[in-house]
């Protein structure tokens, strides 16, 4: 707790300061409107550098807006929370800042600007094991922690950033298969891709602009992590609902996705590429935290809309049919193009065993 006695503004910009993302260190300004719990949650997840609001419907119309903080928190190399104006937090939202230090083992700092801590704060601590410092010198070790050599972070230019990325990993995103999650418990062997390629491997340069654009599109870890999931395995929306938690292994680095019916290469584990891996984790976390074990790991086909409403905020897309052959406006990305080749293609076997010979 950093007690800011005469609300000195160096207080404030060193804190500012010290947010970096990518070192590990996030500040919190809750804006003046923030009068409950869910609306400190979205000020959280925009410091993250993500949209406030999760698409889709939930429980009790309650936006989980506090457990996909806790994934994102768990699952990206974040470990110190500062909070500004801390002097204006009831009780409650100070109990919500604590149980999130609690889940997810995270450096929180609390600053209030006042010479005394509102009784609120004071209540709200009781429970909490803290030191309180009025020192600026202090408070800085707190704000910024142990220096961190961290890569710079991919900045994508304005005119970069709105051009699409092609993707034919995603072609099969929108397939009309309809493989069932495996009621048994299932140990997969590796995926042997015997009746399709593999997904061409992404250069590093590519997977770290698809991560961006993904962290940025979107704060729903599990529709982040079904595209990041579709990419890697080539898999359609209904195949990658199969999966569980419990399919993936953080350790092993592998996803389970199942299909007893076989429509394409059965049950298999596939491996999760590093860059990845942080949608994967923050999905399994995001879960477990909102639904449980038993519930899909990544988007459900009911998703769909908004699977592909993200993935094109992101600019992401599979191949596109030429102009001759759209069905919808030029703009439209169109998700089933493939499959309607294939559909045609097979609509038309049967015409040509039909025709008669001719002699």
């Amino acid at each position: 707790m950093v007690l800011d006695r005469h609300d000195d503004t160096l207080h404030t910009h060193t804190a500012l300061a010290a947010h970096h993302p990518p070192s590990g260190r996030i500040t919190l300004h809750p804006g003046p409107g923030t009068t409950s719990e869910t609306g400190l949650a979205h000020d959280l997840l925009v410091a993250l550098g993500k949209p406030p609001l999760l698409p889709g419907r939930f429980p009790g119309g309650r936006q989980p807006a506090w457990e996909a903080a806790t994934a994102w928190l768990t699952a990206l190399p974040v470990t110190r929370l500062t909070v500004l104006r801390a002097h204006r937090l009831t009780a409650r939202r100070t109990m919500r800042l604590l149980q999130l230090q609690a889940l997810t083992g995270i450096h929180l700092t609390l600053v209030c600007h006042r010479p005394h801590l509102p009784a609120a704060l004071h209540q709200a601590l009781q429970t909490a094991d803290y030191s309180l410092t009025a020192d600026i010198e202090a408070a800085r070790r707190h704000y910024y922690g142990t220096p961190v050599t961290e890569p710079p972070p991919l900045v994508e230019p304005a005119a970069s950033a709105s051009r699409w990325l092609t993707l034919p990993a995603l072609d099969r995103l929108v397939s009309y298969d309809s493989p069932c999650p495996c009621a048994d418990p299932c140990a997969p062997p590796p995926i042997a891709w015997r009746h399709r390629p593999p997904p061409v491997p992404l250069t590093a340069l590519t997977a770290q602009r698809i991560a961006h654009r993904l962290h940025a599109a979107t704060a729903h870890p599990r529709l982040a992590a079904a595209v990041a999931a579709a990419l890697f395995t080539g898999a359609s929306l209904q195949q990658l609902a199969t999966a569980r938690p419990r399919d993936y292994d953080d350790a092993a680095a592998t996803l389970a996705l199942h299909d007893r019916a076989r429509y394409t290469d059965g049950c298999a584990a596939y491996p999760v590429p590093p860059w990845a891996g942080v949608f994967l984790r923050a999905a399994a976390c995001f879960t477990r935290l909102v639904s449980g074990e038993d519930y899909e790991l990544l988007a459900a086909p009911g998703d769909r809309g908004h699977l592909l409403r993200m993935a094109e905020a992101a600019r992401l897309r599979p191949p596109q049919p030429p102009t001759a052959h759209r069905k919808g406006p030029v703009g439209r990305v169109e998700w089933d193009w493939r499959e309607r080749q294939e559909a045609e293609r097979c609509e038309a076997i049967p015409a040509k065993r039909a025709r008669p010979s001719q002699r």
